[in-house]
Formats: C-alpha cells, sequence, structure tokens
C-alpha cells in the first residue's frame, strides 16, 4: 500500500512538467511547419515586384526614346530655322531689284538711240550717268548681269526666242543678246532672251 501511494505521487509530481513539455512543443509546431512549408505569398510579392519593375523600365525607355525623338525635332527645327533666316537675309532685296529691272532696261532702249543735236548728246550723257549710279546701287546689292553673246547657250542662264544660221559660228552659240538677263548672288532671277546658232 505504501509503494502504490509513493507511485502516484511520483507520477502526480512528474505529470506537471510533462505537460508543459507537450505545451511547448505545441507551441513551437506551427512555427517550424510555417518555416518549413513553402511559402507562396512571398513568391507572389516578388513575382509581383519583378513586374512592376519590368513595367517600369519599358515606360523609361519609352519615355528615353520620346525625349530623343523631340530632342532631334528640335535641332532639326533650328536648323531649318537658321537656314531660311540666312536664305531670306541673302535674298532680301530680291523682290525690288525685280521691280527695278525694266527700269535698266528703260535705259539701255534711251541710251541706245542715235542723236544729231548737241542738246539732245548732252541729255543722253545724263541718263548715262544716272544709269551707271543706278547699276553701281544695283550691283552692291549682288546684282549682275548674265553672260549670253558668244557662250553656249545654257536654258539655266539663257531664253532661246529665236534661231539663225551662222556659219562663222559654232552651232549652239548665243549670236544675238534680245534682253538682259540678271543673276542675284546664285540664284537666275530673270534668264537672257537671246537668238541661238543653229
Amino acid at each position: 500500500m505504501s509503494k502504490k501511494n509513493d507511485s502516484l505521487k511520483a507520477e502526480e509530481h512528474v505529470a506537471p512538467e510533462a505537460v508543459e513539455v507537450k505545451d511547448a512543443e505545441a507551441e513551437q509546431s506551427p512555427e517550424l511547419v510555417d518555416a518549413e512549408a513553402p511559402d507562396e505569398s512571398s513568391s507572389e510579392e516578388e513575382s509581383s515586384i519583378t513586374d512592376e519593375t519590368e513595367e517600369l523600365r519599358a515606360q523609361l525607355e519609352a519615355e528615353q526614346n520620346k525625349y530623343l525623338r523631340l530632342l532631334a525635332d528640335f535641332d532639326n527645327f533650328k536648323r531649318r530655322t537658321q537656314k531660311d533666316k540666312e536664305i531670306a537675309n541673302k535674298f532680301r532685296s530680291q523682290s525690288l531689284l525685280a521691280d527695278i529691272l525694266p527700269v535698266l532696261d528703260n535705259f539701255e532702249r534711251a541710251l541706245s538711240l542715235t542723236t544729231s543735236s548737241e542738246e539732245s548728246a548732252s541729255l543722253l550723257k545724263g541718263v548715262e550717268m544716272v544709269q551707271k549710279s543706278l547699276i553701281e546701287a544695283v550691283n552692291r546689292e549682288g546684282l549682275a548681269e548674265i553672260k549670253a553673246v558668244g557662250e553656249p547657250f545654257d536654258p539655266n542662264f539663257h531664253q532661246a526666242v529665236m534661231q539663225e544660221k551662222d556659219e562663222s559660228a559654232e552651232a549652239g552659240i548665243v549670236l544675238q543678246e534680245l534682253q538682259k538677263g540678271y543673276m542675284l548672288k546664285d540664284r537666275v532671277i530673270r534668264p537672257a532672251m537671246v537668238k541661238v546658232n543653229e
């Protein structure tokens, strides 16, 4: 009887510790399960971050390409504007000079007349001086006559209105200038009207 009581007392003494150990294992077991099991939520989060990074990288590349295109367009616009400005400055007097060409033609016709009186000769001398001053002024603006007589016919500078057979000259040579042609710098503003040898 006394041994049985001692055994019961021993079990009663050991039981609380065993319960505590079991409780501790029970508390630790979910963590162990969690650590050993695959973390699906973490994998999905990483996948989401990767997708977002790729999307941002694509957006950045698109914006960089857009910026480069805009920069190239702006550079082209600046070059075109500068070129247009230079051309406009170079030929700023073209309209005025084109209006003056008929005046030069009239001077040519007036000075081609022959005079017999001293008064007429004096008048033509004055006209010639005015013509000379006008030609000097337009030459300073870049106006120049196109060479014609004795030159090979060039449709870029000459306008053929007549043909004539002249054995003493080569074929295609300008025999006569019927109206002067003019250039402003490197631009033809009126071709010379000419007669060409056949």
